[in-house]
């Protein structure tokens, strides 16, 4: 007997239909002897449809009725899921984040988990009862509820598998598991069997969608193991697991892209201690968050040209906060590109393997493809490129490291 938390998303839970196919699965689990626990995201569309009441209703919403409003998507799903199992003959009850309570920081719309009472749950599992929790919320030390932020569900369920001491956790989606890239473009990804905490970490923050980056964060500080996995079909799916469980390990796990990168360079900036603090203080202090950064060398004029990146939706805000500090900074102009995405190879083999990043480069120089700006970490190297390459890139990338299944069926 093991204790499982298993995990539904949006489109698995988006009708009555899907309800009762994610209900059969839970109670065969339950049939076979573990205790179960669900974390239920809701309906597929229904947090957007809330979000927009909210934003209707008003321009400047206070955010804690915003979340009080947006975390109802999952108190339906938890209840109606209940409400199935209760009518196959299976003893479950819903739980909503307060109930627990699951406790947060008050940073609404973006809470922090901080504690889970488990205890009422516990005994609950133990006597047979299926406990179905209502993902993305919880509640403050002022007794309000919070919500964790898009595609907080995930973070959710690995939390409770933690609290829970659980053996392992279920996050079934509308894949079947963690690919080497995007099977929409190289219909030759392979689904790995294994992929480590790391790599997941890695390929989450440079635009893999299948796990939240939250989650996989958590899953590897509380060495919670996670199995990716489809609700649709029956068939296993990726575990994302200690390096020391991999006993072979690639030397690249997946290539992974983001599209939603804007560039910018400001020319001519002073070349003195603190400029580069004066350029990303106040962009922090209004939480642009920016990713890749080159200075460059310096001019012979004393002058330097700095180079980032941010979010494309943030472009506006963040020419506007640096045409504000140009007096400060000292800048002759700028420069911006939103025509760019973000490529990352993302391998923990590399690690002990030489000649990643000229294979990279070699593999974008025979395409033709320039790259703009060049980022590493121990297991990721990214590069920057204009986005009418992304999917020859990807695919160039895929041949290069030969990630290419022998038959695109697999």
């Amino acid at each position: 007997m093991a204790r499982i938390v298993m995990k539904f998303g949006g489109t698995s839970v988006a009708n009555l239909d899907r309800i009762r196919n994610v209900a059969r699965k839970v109670a065969a689990m339950l049939d076979a002897g573990h205790e179960i626990a669900v974390v239920v995201s809701a309906m597929s569309g229904e947090t957007d449809k809330l979000v927009g009441y909210v934003r209707e209703a008003a321009e400047l919403y206070d955010p804690r009725e915003y979340d009080a409003v947006v975390a109802t998507g999952e108190q339906v799903t938890s209840g109606l899921l209940a409400i199935v199992l209760q009518s196959m003959g299976r003893r479950a009850r819903s739980w909503s984040g307060w109930q627990l309570p699951i406790r947060t920081d008050d940073a609404h719309g973006a809470a922090r988990i901080l504690d889970i009472e488990t205890a009422p749950m516990l005994a609950a599992m133990a006597a047979g009862e299926v406990a179905v929790v209502a993902g993305f919320q919880g509640v403050s030390a002022q007794g309000r509820v919070t919500t964790l932020g898009r595609g907080g569900s995930d973070t959710s369920a690995v939390a409770l598998a933690a609290a829970l001491k659980a053996d392992w956790c279920d996050i079934y989606t509308d894949v079947d598991g963690v690919y080497t890239t995007d099977p929409r473009i190289v219909p030759r990804a392979r689904k790995l069997a294994q992929i480590t905490y790391e790599e997941m970490l890695e390929l989450a923050s440079v635009g893999a969608k299948v796990l939240q980056t939250r989650s996989v964060e958590m899953a590897m500080k509380h060495g919670v193991r996670v199995q990716v996995l489809s609700s649709f079909e029956d068939k296993p799916g990726t575990w994302v697991v200690d390096e020391d469980e991999i006993v072979e390990q690639e030397l690249i796990a997946g290539v992974a892209y983001a599209r939603n990168e804007a560039k910018i360079t400001l020319i001519n900036v002073a070349d003195r201690p603190g400029v580069v603090a004066a350029i990303f203080g106040p962009l922090a202090d209004a939480n642009l968050n920016v990713d890749m950064i080159v200075q460059n060398v310096s001019h012979d004029t004393g002058t330097t040209d700095v180079t980032f990146t941010i979010t494309r939706t943030d472009l506006p805000r963040t020419l506007d906060l640096l045409e504000r500090l140009r007096d400060t900074l000292r800048y002759e102009r700028v420069i911006s590109d939103a025509n760019v995405a973000k490529i990352s190879v993302v391998g923990v083999g590399m690690k002990s393997h030489a000649g990643v990043a000229q294979r990279m480069f070699k593999a974008l120089a025979d395409k033709g493809i320039n790259i703009q700006v060049i980022s590493t970490s121990e297991i990721k190297i990214s590069v920057l490129i204009a986005d009418d390459y992304t999917e020859l890139a990807v695919r160039a990338l895929h041949s290069a490291y030969g990630l290419d299944a022998l038959d695109a069926a697999e």
